[in-house]
């Protein structure tokens, strides 16, 4: 199988200002999807313009084919989302693109989301928890054309939403996780799994260190998918680039970039997500260079 290739558009361009020509050009370059992060803020883009995923995303779907690029989020986690609210935008983004989005989803951190809303930052625990109902209220939100549903922290009642996704039974979740209680929901719920790699191993970690990591989530996610009976190989695996002890290096030129790729290709790594180029930040890489790995290294990968 050859590894698909996209990209991540971080939303921080007016849309007239440069952002829509960011997504046609991630379309012309033959990207498999274009995605963007759903915060409120983000790092050190906090202080600076930052704009609403699904918004954008729309935006996304009227100014690129309907046959061509995927969209997405990568991703959209409980931090200032509701099931219930989050399902109709869903089912209306679908909708407008033609049945081309995919959800990432994740169940959060300690960023500036966590506390925006005014709430107290969650714990870990509490985080799960919530990550825990989220999804699979989530799931039969988008699949069930009514929904009457309680649970701790989240619940429907007589919640509609007719006439349902474009993509039957409903748009693929890409779950981000890597701990045991988030691997069983990407198995149960998931049409594709989201990994950054180890976080623990960013600053002081080898590139070979990494691998391994990652290898041991693609064996836990194994294991999660066999306790329920699924086939491992039915998920997409995607690897979200740029939080690895490389960093930059892959985006450097097209030969490091397909060394980049082809070790984490034969993890069973079906896509590789990279950063659309932002001057002056930590994504800050070389267009030109950028874009030829775009057109180069996919021939060589397959």
């Amino acid at each position: 199988m050859s590894l698909r290739l996209s990209t991540v558009i971080l939303p921080v361009d007016r849309w007239h200002e440069g952002g829509r020509a960011k997504w046609q050009r991630a379309e012309e370059l033959g990207f498999h999807a274009a995605y963007t992060y759903d915060h409120l803020s983000w790092r050190t883009f906090r202080d600076g313009p930052w704009f609403g995923a699904l918004p954008t995303l729309t935006a996304a779907a009227t100014a690129t084919d309907r046959l061509r690029l995927r969209l997405g989020t990568l991703v959209t986690s409980p931090n200032f989302r509701h099931p219930v609210t989050l399902a109709k935008e869903l089912i209306s983004l679908d909708d407008i693109s033609g049945g081309r989005i995919t959800l990432g989803i994740g169940a959060g951190g300690n960023g500036f989301d966590a506390t925006a809303l005014g709430q107290e930052a969650w714990t870990p625990r509490e985080r799960a928890d919530r990550f825990g109902e989220f999804v699979p209220l989530l799931d039969q939100l988008l699949t069930e054309g009514a929904v009457t549903e309680y649970g701790a922290r989240y619940s429907a009642v007589e919640a509609r939403n007719i006439p349902g996704c474009v993509q039957r039974p409903r748009l693929p979740f890409a779950v981000a996780a890597t701990g045991p209680r988030g691997l069983k929901l990407a198995a149960r719920h998931g049409q594709a799994w989201v990994t950054t790699g180890d976080p623990s191993l960013y600053e002081e970690g080898t590139p070979q260190e990494s691998v391994e990591a990652i290898r041991g989530q693609v064996e836990k996610l194994g294991g999660a998918c066999a306790e329920i009976g699924r086939d491992v190989a039915e998920l997409e695996k995607i690897l979200l680039t740029g939080f690895t002890p490389d960093r930059r290096r892959p985006l450097e030129s097209v030969d490091e970039f397909v060394d980049f790729a082809g070790r984490h290709q034969e993890l069973g790594i079906t896509e590789l997500v990279v950063h659309w180029p932002v001057p002056d930040s930590d994504f800050a890489v070389d267009q030109v260079v950028f874009e030829k790995i775009v057109t180069e290294a996919p021939a060589q990968l397959r």
